[in-house]
């Protein structure tokens, strides 16, 4: 553990936690994409298989239930609770067009031929494109995200950055180094870029964000 992962893992929790209060308190998912989160879901369901097989730390065991919880309410949310303000119309991504890749490129590309590390593999290219459709969702409306959505999609895409900087660190000061990590999370970051700038030139100056088709 170190300062970029801990502030990595509170920066990812922090999103979900923005998205999760606004749509309990707006009583609404609207311009929430319901196909991101569920495959946020995925990610964590197939990473999160070695809680019930390896034990790391107390910290460690309790972040992984708590992102699985989460995101399994959110899904609930959207998918059930508040089912009515979901916009299912405009978020029409072609997930399977990301997940059928991902799936092979995991079983052709990982570090071990296991079925845990071939779900671990998938979770990690998975989650390097999982933002597309919420991305996608607001582009194809033209519409303006909400100040809540955009501080939930500038908290994930730190938490992102942050892990990069986790393992630079870890390079240099443990020699490690993980190619299918590493390549898949700055795949992930760049496709934040542009929200990045959006979201510092707007945002923060008061003014709600649109994402240009």
């Amino acid at each position: 553990m170190n300062i970029f992962r801990l502030v990595g893992d509170l920066s990812h929790l922090a999103a979900l936690i923005i998205l999760l209060l606004k749509i309990w308190k707006s009583r609404s998912c609207a311009g929430v994409s319901g196909k991101s989160q569920i495959m946020f879901a995925m990610v964590y369901m197939t990473r999160y298989l070695d809680l019930f097989t390896t034990f790391v730390s107390v910290y460690n065991s309790v972040m992984k239930v708590v992102f699985l919880l989460f995101s399994f309410v959110t899904v609930y949310l959207i998918y059930f609770k508040f089912k009515a303000t979901y916009d299912g119309n405009h978020d029409t991504f072609r997930v399977e067009f990301l997940v059928v890749p991902v799936a092979g490129l995991a079983v052709l590309v990982n570090h071990e031929f296991s079925f845990l590390e071939i779900l671990w593999t998938f979770s990690i290219y998975l989650e390097s494109v999982a933002i597309l459709p919420q991305l996608f969702m607001i582009s194809k409306t033209g519409c303006e995200a909400e100040t809540i959505t955009s501080h939930y999609l500038f908290a994930l895409g730190i938490y992102r950055a942050l892990y990069i900087a986790n393992w630079i660190f870890r390079y240099y000061m443990e020699g490690f180094f993980d190619f299918i990590a590493i390549v898949a999370g700055c795949v992930q970051t760049i496709l934040y870029c542009d929200f990045f700038y959006l979201y510092v030139t707007k945002v923060w100056k008061g003014k709600r964000l649109t994402i240009p088709a």
